[in-house]
C-alpha cells in the first residue's frame, strides 16, 4: 500500500512453499481487493482449507486467484512477486528432497520479465540465493528491506 497507493486491483503472485505466510495473504488478499497468483510444486500446495476459504472471499470480493504449478504462469502479469523459505524451521531433515522438488522456483530477472512493468519483490527474512537470486533481491525493484524496517513497528 506505501509503494502503490492502495492494493486495490494489485495482482500478487506467490512462488514457493505452501506454508503459513502464503496462508496469512491468502486469507486476506481479496478482501483488501487483490488477485492471488500461486505458484506451488507439486505436494507442496497451501492447505485445502485455507484454499476453499480463498476461493470463497474471492467469489465475494470480485477477485482473481489463480493456482498452478508454473511459476511463470503465476508471475504474468504481477505487480508483486513473494516467496519465502522453503525450509522452515523443523523441515531440516527434508532439504534435500525440497530443493529438488523447488528447482525452478527461484524468482529471478526472467521471472520478472512476466511481470508488470511496475513489478517489486518482498520476502519475510531471512533469504537463502535458492529461493530469489541476487539480481532480484538486491534490484531497486526489491522492496524486502522496507518490509522488514515495517514489520519492526508491529513488534
Amino acid at each position: 500500500q506505501e509503494h502503490y497507493g492502495g492494493l486495490n486491483g494489485l495482482t500478487v503472485t506467490w512462488i514457493g512453499d505452501g506454508n503459513n505466510v502464503l496462508h496469512s495473504i491468502m486469507t486476506s488478499a481479496a478482501k483488501l481487493g487483490m488477485h492471488l497468483r500461486i505458484a506451488t510444486p507439486k505436494a507442496f500446495e497451501p492447505d485445502l482449507r485455507i484454499t476453499k476459504i480463498t476461493e470463497q472471499y474471492s467469489k465475494e470480493h470480485g477477485t482473481k486467484l489463480l493456482l498452478t504449478t508454473d511459476p511463470l504462469e503465476a508471475a504474468d502479469g504481477a505487480n508483486v512477486l513473494v516467496t519465502d523459505t522453503w525450509i522452515s524451521m523443523g523441515q531440516e531433515e527434508e532439504k534435500k528432497e525440497r530443493l529438488k522438488a523447488f528447482q525452478g522456483y527461484q524468482i529471478t530477472m526472467q521471472t520478472a520479465k512476466s511481470a508488470a512493468s511496475n513489478w517489486t519483490f518482498l520476502h519475510c527474512l531471512p533469504r537463502k540465493p535458492e529461493e530469489v537470486d541476487d539480481e532480484v533481491f538486491y534490484s531497486p525493484q526489491s522492496l524486502v528491506f522496507h518490509e522488514a524496517e515495517n514489520r519492526k513497528w508491529t513488534i
